[in-house]
């Protein structure tokens, strides 16, 4: 199977200028990360707020450059720092905010959000954005009368399908998650993490999706990647990393994740009863 992404010891630095009592330093944000995601695959970056994940996804969108290593998207080595972002190239790769409501302009109507890409990135006529706009609400479960309404008439999971129908208006061969369903409720969760699985095998979707919840890299991801302090400490399937971690911060991290199934309450109602 092809590899979509492929990342070679990236690193990123941050230079943080000092103060008036304080000498200038280096912050060390990614150190060293390297992985590959074939076609069709999702790769799941786990970790606690500050490991480096979204830096990192940001180097991988093409937003920010990498201070070294190599990033490859479909073989091709791109460097944005040497101008080598071209429109071709950007349209290869999208992402999708964690918060919809933010990553969306309030002043546009969703029809006008879903055509800005093919404004920007071709010259289509207004009929085929308007055709092609439609059909991408109905692949993400919105219809038609959604087409002229505004993001603060649609509730929470609807923006993020909204956010996730732009981002795949240019047909991508990558889309970054970064932490998609972390601010919708559970059931909603659910529902644009079904959908995502359903597009990813319509479109033969790569995914790398950032999240800190383990339940939903659990359903989700077929390869994980643990983040600790810049680093990647643990990489590999989903079924060893979860059956079988080797890094202790991967085991502490597993540990101090809420179980949600029977059992397991049982166990936690015992051991505080025999408090």
């Amino acid at each position: 199977m092809s590899v979509v992404l492929e990342a070679r010891n990236i690193v990123r630095d941050y230079h943080v200028p000092g103060g008036l009592f304080s000498k200038g330093r280096t912050v060390h944000a990614v150190k060293g990360v390297s992985f590959t995601v074939e076609k069709g695959k999702t790769l799941a970056i786990v970790g606690e707020s500050g490991c480096g994940k979204s830096t990192l996804a940001r180097i991988l969108t093409l937003i920010d450059p990498a201070t070294s290593g190599d990033l490859l998207i479909q073989g091709d080595k791109v460097d944005i720092a040497k101008g080598d972002l071209t429109k071709d190239l950007r349209r290869e790769v999208q992402i999708v905010f964690q918060n919809p409501y933010g990553s969306l302009n309030p002043r546009q109507k969703i029809g006008d959000v879903l055509g800005a890409p093919l404004v920007i990135h071709g010259n289509v006529p207004a009929s085929e954005r308007r055709d092609r706009a439609m059909a991408m609400l109905k692949k993400v479960g919105l219809g038609e009368e959604h087409y002229n309404r505004y993001p603060h008439m649609f509730s929470g999971g609807q923006r993020q399908r909204i956010a996730i129908a732009r981002a795949l208006m240019l047909n991508p061969s990558l889309l970054v998650l970064d932490e998609p369903v972390s601010a919708l409720d559970l059931s909603v969760q659910a529902q644009v993490l079904n959908l995502l699985a359903d597009l990813q095998d319509e479109f033969n979707l790569t995914y790398v999706f950032i999240s800190h919840d383990l339940s939903v890299v659990r359903y989700i991801a077929d390869e994980v990647m643990v983040m600790y302090f810049g680093e990647a400490v643990e990489y590999g399937t989903r079924d060893e990393v979860f059956s079988s971690p080797k890094h202790d911060y991967t085991k502490t991290l597993f540990a101090a994740t809420p179980r949600a199934d029977p059992a397991s309450i049982k166990a936690r109602l015992a051991r505080k009863n025999a408090a």
